[in-house]
Protein backbone atom coordinates (compact mmCIF):
# COMPACT_ATOMS: atom_id res chain seq x y z
CA UNK A 1 0.00 0.00 0.00
CA UNK A 2 0.81 3.49 -0.40
CA UNK A 3 1.06 5.48 3.20
CA UNK A 4 -1.34 7.86 2.01
CA UNK A 5 -3.44 8.72 5.29
CA UNK A 6 -1.63 6.31 7.30
CA UNK A 7 1.39 7.95 7.28
CA UNK A 8 1.08 9.72 10.02
CA UNK A 9 -0.10 6.91 12.02
CA UNK A 10 2.74 5.00 11.31
CA UNK A 11 4.98 7.45 11.90
CA UNK A 12 3.56 8.78 15.35
CA UNK A 13 3.79 5.22 16.87
CA UNK A 14 5.43 6.20 19.99
CA UNK A 15 8.17 4.24 21.96
CA UNK A 16 9.68 3.59 24.95
CA UNK A 17 12.51 1.52 24.87
CA UNK A 18 11.90 1.32 29.27
CA UNK A 19 8.74 -0.11 29.02
CA UNK A 20 7.84 -3.54 28.50
CA UNK A 21 7.03 -4.89 24.93
CA UNK A 22 3.44 -4.75 23.26
CA UNK A 23 1.18 -7.63 23.45
CA UNK A 24 2.26 -9.62 20.53
CA UNK A 25 -1.65 -8.80 19.19
CA UNK A 26 -1.38 -4.99 19.16
CA UNK A 27 1.73 -5.62 17.14
CA UNK A 28 -0.07 -7.80 14.47
CA UNK A 29 -3.01 -5.23 14.16
CA UNK A 30 -0.74 -2.51 13.03
CA UNK A 31 -0.01 -5.01 9.71
CA UNK A 32 -3.63 -5.88 9.83
CA UNK A 33 -3.60 -9.04 11.72
CA UNK A 34 -6.16 -9.78 14.09
CA UNK A 35 -5.94 -12.52 17.18
CA UNK A 36 -7.56 -14.98 14.69
CA UNK A 37 -5.02 -14.76 12.35
CA UNK A 38 -2.52 -15.83 14.92
CA UNK A 39 -1.64 -19.38 17.51
CA UNK A 40 -0.21 -17.33 20.44
CA UNK A 41 2.89 -18.14 21.75
CA UNK A 42 2.72 -16.49 25.60
CA UNK A 43 2.15 -12.53 25.32
CA UNK A 44 5.26 -11.65 23.44
CA UNK A 45 5.13 -14.38 20.21
CA UNK A 46 2.84 -15.65 17.61
CA UNK A 47 2.53 -18.04 14.62
CA UNK A 48 0.58 -16.47 11.40
CA UNK A 49 -1.76 -19.26 10.37
CA UNK A 50 -1.49 -20.27 6.98
CA UNK A 51 -4.84 -19.33 5.82
CA UNK A 52 -4.44 -15.78 6.35
CA UNK A 53 -1.56 -15.05 5.14
CA UNK A 54 -3.08 -17.20 1.80
CA UNK A 55 -5.93 -14.67 1.91
CA UNK A 56 -3.41 -11.84 2.01
CA UNK A 57 -0.82 -12.70 -0.47
CA UNK A 58 -2.75 -11.93 -3.40
CA UNK A 59 -0.49 -8.83 -4.42
CA UNK A 60 2.98 -8.75 -3.03
CA UNK A 61 3.16 -4.72 -3.59
CA UNK A 62 6.06 -4.33 -0.71
CA UNK A 63 9.21 -3.01 -1.88
CA UNK A 64 11.82 -5.82 -1.31
CA UNK A 65 15.17 -4.37 0.49
CA UNK A 66 18.41 -7.28 0.65
CA UNK A 67 20.36 -6.51 3.25
CA UNK A 68 24.15 -8.26 2.74
CA UNK A 69 27.41 -7.21 3.49
CA UNK A 70 31.41 -7.13 2.54
CA UNK A 71 33.22 -10.20 3.77
CA UNK A 72 32.76 -10.20 7.47
CA UNK A 73 35.29 -11.08 10.31
CA UNK A 74 34.99 -13.83 12.74
CA UNK A 75 33.17 -11.59 14.92
CA UNK A 76 30.47 -10.71 12.47
CA UNK A 77 29.86 -6.82 11.21
CA UNK A 78 26.27 -6.11 12.54
CA UNK A 79 24.23 -7.07 9.29
CA UNK A 80 21.30 -8.12 11.57
CA UNK A 81 21.33 -4.97 13.80
CA UNK A 82 21.30 -2.83 10.40
CA UNK A 83 18.04 -4.51 9.31
CA UNK A 84 16.05 -4.43 12.06
CA UNK A 85 17.30 -0.73 12.60
CA UNK A 86 16.42 -0.35 8.96
CA UNK A 87 12.67 -1.28 9.64
CA UNK A 88 12.56 0.37 12.86
CA UNK A 89 13.80 3.61 10.44
CA UNK A 90 11.16 3.48 7.95
CA UNK A 91 9.02 3.13 10.33
CA UNK A 92 10.01 6.64 11.22
CA UNK A 93 9.84 7.62 8.01
CA UNK A 94 5.68 6.84 7.14
CA UNK A 95 6.68 3.66 6.01
CA UNK A 96 5.05 0.64 7.56
CA UNK A 97 7.91 -2.11 7.27
CA UNK A 98 8.37 -5.72 8.18
CA UNK A 99 11.97 -7.17 9.31
CA UNK A 100 12.12 -10.64 8.00
CA UNK A 101 15.36 -12.63 9.77
CA UNK A 102 16.20 -16.41 10.01
CA UNK A 103 16.11 -17.56 13.96
CA UNK A 104 19.27 -17.69 15.59
CA UNK A 105 21.33 -21.37 15.75
CA UNK A 106 22.24 -22.74 19.28
CA UNK A 107 25.65 -23.42 17.50
CA UNK A 108 26.94 -19.54 17.14
CA UNK A 109 25.07 -18.40 20.28
CA UNK A 110 26.96 -20.83 22.45
CA UNK A 111 29.52 -20.14 20.39
CA UNK A 112 32.16 -17.38 19.02
CA UNK A 113 29.20 -14.94 17.62
CA UNK A 114 26.69 -15.22 20.32
CA UNK A 115 22.78 -14.55 19.16
CA UNK A 116 20.84 -13.08 16.53
CA UNK A 117 18.59 -10.78 17.52
CA UNK A 118 20.22 -7.66 16.72
CA UNK A 119 22.03 -5.15 19.55
CA UNK A 120 21.73 -2.51 22.32
CA UNK A 121 18.14 -0.56 20.64
CA UNK A 122 18.37 -2.42 17.97
CA UNK A 123 16.85 -5.71 18.43
CA UNK A 124 14.14 -8.44 18.13
CA UNK A 125 12.44 -9.40 20.92
CA UNK A 126 11.90 -10.94 23.50
CA UNK A 127 15.69 -12.02 22.95
CA UNK A 128 16.54 -14.51 25.11
CA UNK A 129 13.22 -16.77 24.07
CA UNK A 130 14.00 -16.18 19.87
CA UNK A 131 17.95 -16.58 20.89
CA UNK A 132 17.35 -19.98 23.01
CA UNK A 133 14.07 -22.44 22.24
CA UNK A 134 11.59 -19.97 20.58
CA UNK A 135 8.81 -21.50 19.27
CA UNK A 136 10.52 -25.05 19.12
CA UNK A 137 11.44 -24.83 15.08
CA UNK A 138 14.38 -25.33 15.56
CA UNK A 139 13.71 -28.64 17.99
CA UNK A 140 10.89 -29.73 15.24
CA UNK A 141 13.81 -29.84 12.39
CA UNK A 142 16.15 -31.82 14.63
CA UNK A 143 13.74 -34.35 15.40
CA UNK A 144 12.36 -34.69 12.02
CA UNK A 145 15.47 -35.24 10.37
CA UNK A 146 16.76 -37.64 13.37
CA UNK A 147 13.61 -40.17 12.80
CA UNK A 148 14.41 -39.94 9.27
CA UNK A 149 18.01 -41.25 10.18
CA UNK A 150 16.72 -43.44 12.39
CA UNK A 151 13.58 -45.00 9.77
CA UNK A 152 16.45 -45.39 7.37
CA UNK A 153 18.65 -47.59 9.72
CA UNK A 154 15.66 -49.64 10.65
CA UNK A 155 15.26 -50.22 7.29
CA UNK A 156 18.47 -51.72 7.25
CA UNK A 157 18.55 -53.76 10.19
CA UNK A 158 14.99 -55.41 9.34
CA UNK A 159 16.21 -56.98 5.95
CA UNK A 160 17.14 -54.15 4.06
CA UNK A 161 14.25 -54.31 1.43
CA UNK A 162 15.27 -51.48 -0.69
CA UNK A 163 18.72 -52.79 -1.36
CA UNK A 164 20.56 -49.74 0.47
CA UNK A 165 24.24 -49.76 -0.07
CA UNK A 166 25.82 -49.13 3.65
CA UNK A 167 28.44 -47.93 2.16
CA UNK A 168 26.47 -45.47 0.89
CA UNK A 169 23.91 -44.14 3.03
CA UNK A 170 24.40 -40.25 2.49
CA UNK A 171 21.79 -38.79 5.08
CA UNK A 172 23.79 -37.86 8.29
CA UNK A 173 22.45 -37.34 11.97
CA UNK A 174 21.98 -33.28 12.91
CA UNK A 175 22.13 -31.75 16.24
CA UNK A 176 22.14 -27.50 16.95
CA UNK A 177 25.24 -27.21 18.72
CA UNK A 178 28.82 -27.11 17.94
CA UNK A 179 30.30 -30.46 18.44
CA UNK A 180 33.22 -31.17 16.77
CA UNK A 181 33.55 -34.67 18.34
CA UNK A 182 30.49 -35.85 15.97
CA UNK A 183 31.87 -34.78 12.82
CA UNK A 184 32.82 -38.43 12.58
CA UNK A 185 31.35 -41.36 14.98
CA UNK A 186 31.04 -45.45 14.37
CA UNK A 187 27.62 -46.43 15.75
CA UNK A 188 26.19 -50.29 15.35
CA UNK A 189 28.91 -51.14 17.86
CA UNK A 190 26.65 -54.33 18.67
CA UNK A 191 25.42 -55.46 14.96
CA UNK A 192 22.89 -58.09 16.22
CA UNK A 193 21.58 -55.24 18.44
CA UNK A 194 22.21 -52.42 16.68
CA UNK A 195 22.49 -52.81 12.86
CA UNK A 196 25.65 -52.91 10.73
CA UNK A 197 28.62 -50.86 12.27
CA UNK A 198 29.08 -47.88 9.98
CA UNK A 199 30.20 -44.60 9.87
CA UNK A 200 28.12 -42.04 10.36
CA UNK A 201 28.52 -38.40 10.60
CA UNK A 202 26.55 -35.35 12.22
CA UNK A 203 25.94 -31.92 10.38
CA UNK A 204 24.61 -28.81 12.53
CA UNK A 205 20.75 -27.90 12.26
CA UNK A 206 21.22 -25.01 10.28
CA UNK A 207 23.02 -27.05 7.79
CA UNK A 208 19.95 -29.84 7.74
CA UNK A 209 18.32 -30.63 4.10
CA UNK A 210 15.01 -30.18 6.41
CA UNK A 211 16.11 -26.73 7.36
CA UNK A 212 16.37 -26.17 3.50
CA UNK A 213 13.42 -27.45 2.65
CA UNK A 214 10.80 -26.33 5.89
CA UNK A 215 12.55 -22.35 4.32
CA UNK A 216 11.64 -23.01 0.27
CA UNK A 217 7.88 -24.79 0.69
CA UNK A 218 4.96 -22.98 0.11
CA UNK A 219 2.02 -25.56 1.46
CA UNK A 220 2.08 -28.51 3.64
CA UNK A 221 1.87 -30.75 -0.08
CA UNK A 222 4.60 -28.75 -0.71
CA UNK A 223 6.58 -29.71 1.92
CA UNK A 224 5.71 -33.56 1.99
CA UNK A 225 6.53 -34.12 -1.79
CA UNK A 226 10.12 -32.21 -1.10
CA UNK A 227 10.19 -34.68 2.21
CA UNK A 228 9.89 -37.73 -0.29
CA UNK A 229 11.89 -36.76 -3.24
CA UNK A 230 15.15 -36.48 -0.08
CA UNK A 231 17.69 -39.15 -1.74
CA UNK A 232 19.03 -40.92 1.29
CA UNK A 233 21.39 -43.20 -0.12
CA UNK A 234 21.87 -45.41 -3.25
CA UNK A 235 22.08 -49.02 -3.86
CA UNK A 236 25.38 -50.79 -5.44
CA UNK A 237 23.83 -50.36 -8.96
CA UNK A 238 23.49 -46.78 -7.64
CA UNK A 239 20.07 -46.06 -7.71
CA UNK A 240 18.93 -43.51 -5.57
CA UNK A 241 16.98 -44.40 -2.75
CA UNK A 242 14.16 -41.82 -1.52
CA UNK A 243 12.20 -40.63 1.99
CA UNK A 244 9.06 -42.08 0.06
CA UNK A 245 10.32 -45.34 -0.38
CA UNK A 246 10.47 -45.75 3.41
CA UNK A 247 6.81 -44.06 3.40
CA UNK A 248 8.78 -41.20 6.09
CA UNK A 249 8.00 -38.62 4.37
CA UNK A 250 3.93 -38.01 6.51
CA UNK A 251 5.55 -38.23 9.89
CA UNK A 252 8.16 -35.94 8.96
CA UNK A 253 5.77 -33.49 8.01
CA UNK A 254 3.39 -34.00 11.17
CA UNK A 255 6.50 -32.98 13.05
CA UNK A 256 6.88 -29.79 11.15
CA UNK A 257 3.35 -28.80 10.86
CA UNK A 258 3.91 -25.91 13.06
CA UNK A 259 7.28 -25.15 12.11
CA UNK A 260 6.21 -24.62 8.82
CA UNK A 261 4.18 -20.50 10.29
CA UNK A 262 6.69 -17.99 10.41
CA UNK A 263 6.83 -16.56 13.60
CA UNK A 264 5.70 -12.67 14.37
CA UNK A 265 7.71 -11.02 17.06
CA UNK A 266 8.55 -6.97 17.66
CA UNK A 267 11.54 -4.65 17.30
CA UNK A 268 13.21 -3.10 20.16
CA UNK A 269 10.73 -0.73 19.14
CA UNK A 270 7.22 -2.88 18.89
CA UNK A 271 7.15 -2.41 15.15
CA UNK A 272 6.74 -5.79 13.70
CA UNK A 273 9.33 -8.36 12.53
CA UNK A 274 9.07 -12.45 11.28
CA UNK A 275 11.53 -14.55 11.95
CA UNK A 276 11.84 -18.00 10.38
CA UNK A 277 13.58 -20.85 9.83
CA UNK A 278 17.89 -20.82 9.89
CA UNK A 279 19.78 -21.76 6.82
CA UNK A 280 23.28 -20.80 7.69
CA UNK A 281 24.76 -18.96 4.69
CA UNK A 282 28.09 -20.71 4.34
CA UNK A 283 26.68 -23.88 4.06
CA UNK A 284 22.91 -23.76 3.11
CA UNK A 285 21.34 -21.25 1.45
CA UNK A 286 21.43 -18.50 4.35
CA UNK A 287 17.90 -16.89 4.07
CA UNK A 288 14.34 -16.49 6.22
CA UNK A 289 11.62 -18.97 4.29
CA UNK A 290 9.75 -17.65 1.70
CA UNK A 291 6.58 -17.69 3.74
CA UNK A 292 8.17 -14.99 6.02
CA UNK A 293 9.07 -13.07 2.78
CA UNK A 294 5.72 -13.49 1.40
CA UNK A 295 4.37 -12.29 4.80
CA UNK A 296 6.74 -9.29 4.93
CA UNK A 297 5.70 -8.36 0.98
CA UNK A 298 2.01 -8.28 1.62
CA UNK A 299 1.74 -6.67 4.88
CA UNK A 300 4.06 -3.70 4.75
CA UNK A 301 5.66 -1.18 2.06
CA UNK A 302 8.93 -2.43 2.53
CA UNK A 303 10.14 -6.01 3.50
CA UNK A 304 13.84 -5.65 5.04
CA UNK A 305 15.23 -9.14 4.42
CA UNK A 306 18.96 -9.98 5.50
CA UNK A 307 20.85 -12.69 3.63
CA UNK A 308 23.59 -14.70 5.57
CA UNK A 309 27.60 -13.31 5.74
CA UNK A 310 28.72 -11.14 2.76
CA UNK A 311 27.11 -10.99 -0.90
CA UNK A 312 29.25 -13.79 -2.13
CA UNK A 313 27.85 -16.23 0.25
CA UNK A 314 23.94 -15.20 1.18
CA UNK A 315 23.09 -12.75 -1.57
CA UNK A 316 24.50 -15.04 -4.52
CA UNK A 317 22.01 -17.61 -2.82
CA UNK A 318 18.90 -15.12 -2.38
CA UNK A 319 19.54 -14.13 -5.90
CA UNK A 320 19.88 -17.19 -7.16
CA UNK A 321 17.97 -19.67 -5.81
CA UNK A 322 15.50 -17.89 -3.76
CA UNK A 323 14.64 -15.00 -5.76
CA UNK A 324 13.46 -17.10 -8.60
CA UNK A 325 10.87 -18.98 -6.31
CA UNK A 326 9.66 -15.95 -4.54
CA UNK A 327 8.69 -14.81 -8.56
CA UNK A 328 10.83 -11.23 -8.24
CA UNK A 329 13.85 -10.22 -7.38
CA UNK A 330 15.03 -7.23 -5.11
CA UNK A 331 14.61 -3.41 -5.68
CA UNK A 332 17.58 -2.37 -3.80
CA UNK A 333 20.39 -4.08 -2.06
CA UNK A 334 22.03 -2.13 1.41
CA UNK A 335 25.16 -3.82 2.05
CA UNK A 336 26.75 -3.41 5.42
CA UNK A 337 30.46 -2.37 5.75
CA UNK A 338 32.78 -1.69 8.82
CA UNK A 339 35.87 0.09 9.41
CA UNK A 340 37.10 -3.42 11.44
CA UNK A 341 36.25 -5.50 8.23
CA UNK A 342 38.25 -3.27 6.13
CA UNK A 343 41.23 -3.23 8.56
CA UNK A 344 40.51 -6.75 8.52
CA UNK A 345 40.98 -7.04 4.45
CA UNK A 346 44.20 -4.40 4.86
CA UNK A 347 46.54 -6.81 6.70
CA UNK A 348 44.75 -5.82 10.63
CA UNK A 349 45.14 -8.97 13.21
CA UNK A 350 41.95 -9.97 14.83
CA UNK A 351 43.57 -8.81 18.29
CA UNK A 352 44.34 -5.39 16.70
CA UNK A 353 41.00 -4.20 15.06
CA UNK A 354 40.25 -2.07 17.57
CA UNK A 355 43.40 0.08 17.11
CA UNK A 356 43.09 3.41 14.57
CA UNK A 357 44.66 2.25 11.57
CA UNK A 358 43.48 4.42 8.29
CA UNK A 359 46.35 3.30 5.39
CA UNK A 360 44.49 -0.54 6.63
CA UNK A 361 41.04 0.85 5.64
CA UNK A 362 42.22 2.30 2.92
CA UNK A 363 44.15 -0.80 1.76
CA UNK A 364 40.97 -3.00 2.60
CA UNK A 365 38.82 -0.57 0.17
CA UNK A 366 38.90 -3.25 -2.49
CA UNK A 367 37.01 -5.34 -0.84
CA UNK A 368 34.19 -2.96 -0.65
CA UNK A 369 34.42 -2.31 -4.61
CA UNK A 370 34.26 -6.12 -4.87
CA UNK A 371 31.02 -6.47 -3.15
CA UNK A 372 29.20 -3.58 -5.07
CA UNK A 373 30.39 -4.93 -8.17
CA UNK A 374 28.50 -8.00 -7.44
CA UNK A 375 25.48 -7.07 -6.41
CA UNK A 376 25.36 -3.81 -9.29
CA UNK A 377 27.09 -4.71 -11.80
CA UNK A 378 26.53 -8.66 -11.40
CA UNK A 379 23.10 -8.97 -10.62
CA UNK A 380 21.76 -5.79 -11.59
CA UNK A 381 20.83 -4.01 -7.97
CA UNK A 382 20.60 -0.88 -7.15
CA UNK A 383 23.17 -0.36 -4.14
CA UNK A 384 23.23 1.70 -0.80
CA UNK A 385 26.36 1.37 1.43
CA UNK A 386 25.69 1.04 5.46
CA UNK A 387 28.91 2.47 7.23
CA UNK A 388 27.96 0.24 10.72
CA UNK A 389 29.55 2.19 13.10
CA UNK A 390 31.41 0.23 16.52
CA UNK A 391 32.33 2.67 19.90
CA UNK A 392 35.79 1.89 18.50
CA UNK A 393 35.49 3.60 15.74
CA UNK A 394 37.27 6.71 15.41
CA UNK A 395 36.02 9.81 13.59
CA UNK A 396 39.04 9.67 11.26
CA UNK A 397 38.07 5.92 10.36
CA UNK A 398 34.93 6.82 9.81
CA UNK A 399 35.65 10.30 7.82
CA UNK A 400 38.38 8.32 5.66
CA UNK A 401 36.35 5.58 4.25
CA UNK A 402 33.27 7.88 3.50
CA UNK A 403 35.60 9.25 1.27
CA UNK A 404 36.48 6.73 -0.35
CA UNK A 405 32.95 5.92 -1.08
CA UNK A 406 32.46 9.31 -2.20
CA UNK A 407 35.11 9.02 -4.71
CA UNK A 408 33.26 6.04 -5.88
CA UNK A 409 30.63 7.95 -6.43
CA UNK A 410 28.19 5.60 -4.37
CA UNK A 411 24.90 6.24 -2.10
CA UNK A 412 25.75 5.77 1.52
CA UNK A 413 25.01 6.80 4.90
CA UNK A 414 26.89 6.00 8.63
CA UNK A 415 24.66 3.90 10.58
CA UNK A 416 24.71 3.61 14.36
CA UNK A 417 21.39 1.59 15.50
CA UNK A 418 23.32 0.29 18.49
CA UNK A 419 23.50 2.85 20.49
CA UNK A 420 20.74 5.00 18.90
CA UNK A 421 18.07 2.46 17.20
CA UNK A 422 15.97 3.57 13.97
CA UNK A 423 16.90 7.48 14.96
CA UNK A 424 20.89 5.96 14.06
CA UNK A 425 19.31 4.15 10.85
CA UNK A 426 17.19 7.59 9.49
CA UNK A 427 20.28 8.50 6.65
CA UNK A 428 20.45 5.17 5.39
CA UNK A 429 16.30 4.90 4.89
CA UNK A 430 16.30 7.85 3.63
CA UNK A 431 18.63 6.90 0.95
CA UNK A 432 16.62 3.34 0.29
CA UNK A 433 13.32 5.13 0.11
CA UNK A 434 15.04 7.92 -2.44
CA UNK A 435 16.95 4.92 -4.23
CA UNK A 436 14.02 3.15 -4.62
CA UNK A 437 11.39 5.67 -6.04
CA UNK A 438 14.72 7.02 -8.77
CA UNK A 439 16.36 3.75 -9.53
CA UNK A 440 14.55 0.31 -11.54
CA UNK A 441 16.24 -2.97 -10.85
CA UNK A 442 17.50 -4.44 -13.45
CA UNK A 443 18.15 -8.14 -11.72
CA UNK A 444 18.85 -11.15 -13.09
CA UNK A 445 20.12 -14.90 -11.66
CA UNK A 446 23.27 -15.54 -13.68
CA UNK A 447 22.25 -18.92 -14.86
CA UNK A 448 19.19 -20.97 -15.72
CA UNK A 449 18.08 -24.08 -13.95
CA UNK A 450 18.44 -25.65 -17.73
CA UNK A 451 22.26 -25.30 -17.36
CA UNK A 452 24.17 -28.49 -16.89
CA UNK A 453 25.55 -28.49 -13.18
CA UNK A 454 29.47 -28.55 -14.27
CA UNK A 455 28.52 -24.93 -16.13
CA UNK A 456 26.18 -23.67 -13.57
CA UNK A 457 29.16 -23.80 -10.65
CA UNK A 458 32.08 -22.50 -12.82
CA UNK A 459 29.09 -19.65 -13.76
CA UNK A 460 28.96 -19.05 -10.08
CA UNK A 461 33.12 -19.40 -9.25
CA UNK A 462 34.34 -17.36 -12.14
CA UNK A 463 31.16 -14.68 -12.62
CA UNK A 464 30.56 -14.28 -9.14
CA UNK A 465 33.55 -15.17 -6.99
CA UNK A 466 36.11 -14.32 -9.86
CA UNK A 467 38.07 -17.26 -10.05
CA UNK A 468 39.79 -18.03 -13.21
CA UNK A 469 39.82 -21.67 -13.06
CA UNK A 470 37.78 -24.24 -11.15
CA UNK A 471 39.42 -27.38 -10.19
CA UNK A 472 37.65 -30.64 -9.05
CA UNK A 473 38.57 -33.77 -7.01
CA UNK A 474 38.00 -36.80 -9.12
CA UNK A 475 35.33 -37.95 -6.56
CA UNK A 476 33.86 -34.27 -7.01
CA UNK A 477 33.69 -35.31 -10.91
CA UNK A 478 32.29 -38.74 -10.30
CA UNK A 479 29.44 -37.47 -8.46
CA UNK A 480 28.64 -34.46 -10.58
CA UNK A 481 28.20 -37.10 -13.40
CA UNK A 482 26.42 -39.03 -11.37
CA UNK A 483 24.03 -36.46 -10.39
CA UNK A 484 23.28 -35.61 -13.66
CA UNK A 485 22.54 -39.19 -14.81
CA UNK A 486 20.26 -40.05 -11.77
CA UNK A 487 18.00 -36.96 -13.32
CA UNK A 488 19.37 -34.26 -10.78
CA UNK A 489 20.79 -31.72 -13.90
CA UNK A 490 18.28 -29.22 -13.34
CA UNK A 491 18.48 -28.19 -9.37
CA UNK A 492 20.17 -25.08 -8.24
CA UNK A 493 23.80 -24.59 -6.82
CA UNK A 494 24.64 -24.09 -3.36
CA UNK A 495 28.27 -23.23 -2.78
CA UNK A 496 29.53 -24.23 0.67
CA UNK A 497 32.75 -22.40 0.91
CA UNK A 498 34.10 -19.87 3.61
CA UNK A 499 32.98 -17.02 4.39
CA UNK A 500 36.30 -14.65 5.48
CA UNK A 501 37.29 -14.49 1.25
CA UNK A 502 34.89 -13.98 -2.09
CA UNK A 503 37.29 -16.75 -2.91
CA UNK A 504 37.49 -20.37 -1.03
CA UNK A 505 40.47 -19.48 1.02
CA UNK A 506 39.79 -17.72 4.25
CA UNK A 507 43.97 -15.91 3.80
CA UNK A 508 42.71 -14.36 0.63
CA UNK A 509 41.57 -10.99 1.53
CA UNK A 510 40.43 -8.33 -0.09
CA UNK A 511 39.50 -9.13 -3.98
CA UNK A 512 40.77 -11.94 -4.92
CA UNK A 513 41.57 -12.21 -8.61
CA UNK A 514 42.99 -14.90 -11.09
CA UNK A 515 42.60 -17.63 -8.12
CA UNK A 516 41.95 -21.74 -8.72
CA UNK A 517 38.59 -22.45 -7.22
CA UNK A 518 38.96 -25.90 -5.22
CA UNK A 519 35.76 -28.19 -5.27
CA UNK A 520 36.42 -31.71 -3.18
CA UNK A 521 33.28 -32.92 -2.30
CA UNK A 522 29.44 -32.80 -3.69
CA UNK A 523 26.23 -33.30 -1.35
CA UNK A 524 22.85 -33.59 -3.14
CA UNK A 525 19.79 -31.96 -1.67
CA UNK A 526 17.34 -33.18 -3.92
CA UNK A 527 14.32 -32.31 -1.86
CA UNK A 528 15.22 -28.72 -1.03
CA UNK A 529 16.22 -28.78 -5.36
CA UNK A 530 19.99 -28.39 -5.29
CA UNK A 531 23.53 -29.45 -5.58
CA UNK A 532 26.08 -28.29 -2.67
CA UNK A 533 29.41 -27.87 -4.01
CA UNK A 534 31.88 -28.03 -1.08
CA UNK A 535 35.05 -25.94 -1.74
CA UNK A 536 37.77 -26.70 -0.02
CA UNK A 537 38.22 -27.16 3.69
CA UNK A 538 34.07 -26.25 4.63
CA UNK A 539 32.70 -28.47 7.68
CA UNK A 540 28.92 -28.91 8.08
CA UNK A 541 29.36 -29.20 11.59
CA UNK A 542 31.45 -26.42 13.61
CA UNK A 543 33.10 -26.35 17.10
CA UNK A 544 33.58 -24.46 19.64
CA UNK A 545 36.05 -21.98 20.81
CA UNK A 546 38.33 -21.90 23.65
CA UNK A 547 36.51 -19.29 25.10
CA UNK A 548 32.99 -19.71 23.79
CA UNK A 549 30.40 -17.81 24.56
CA UNK A 550 27.89 -19.80 27.11
CA UNK A 551 30.58 -19.07 29.52
CA UNK A 552 28.88 -15.37 30.12
CA UNK A 553 25.48 -17.22 29.72
CA UNK A 554 23.18 -18.21 33.48
CA UNK A 555 19.33 -18.01 34.50
CA UNK A 556 19.28 -16.51 37.89
CA UNK A 557 16.87 -17.49 40.78
CA UNK A 558 14.36 -15.57 38.99
CA UNK A 559 14.40 -17.13 36.33
CA UNK A 560 16.03 -14.70 34.64
CA UNK A 561 18.51 -15.22 31.89
CA UNK A 562 21.57 -12.87 31.26
CA UNK A 563 25.01 -13.01 29.21
CA UNK A 564 23.28 -13.66 25.45
CA UNK A 565 24.32 -10.96 23.46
Amino acid sequence: MSPGNDSEKVKNIKKDKNTTLDDIRTVASKIGLDEKDLILYGQHKAKIRSESLEAKKQEKTGKLILVTATTPTPFGEGKTTISIGLSMALWEEGKKSIVALREPSLGPVFGIKGGATGGGQTMVQPMDEINLHFTGDFHAVTSAHNLLSAMTDASVFHGNPLGIDQTRILWPRTIDMNDRALRKIIIGLEAFKSGPMREESFVITPASEIMAILGLSRSYDDLKERLGNIMVGLTKEKRGIYVKELRAEGSMGALLKDAMLPNLVQTSDRSPAVVHTGPFGNIAHGTCSLAAIDAALSLSEYAVVEAGFGSDLGAEKFLNIVSPQIGRGPDAAVIVTTARSLKFHGGVGKNDLKEENTAAIQKGFDNVRAHVHLMRDVFGLPVVIAINRFPHDTDREIEVLSGLLEKESLRFAVADGFAKGADGLTDVARKVIQLTKETESNYAPVYTTDTPLIEKIDTVAKKVYGASEVEYSRKAIRLLDLYEKIGFGKLYICMAKTQYSISDQASMKGWPRDFKLRIDDIRVKSGAGFIVPLCGDIMEMPGLPKEPAAWNVTVDENGKITGLF
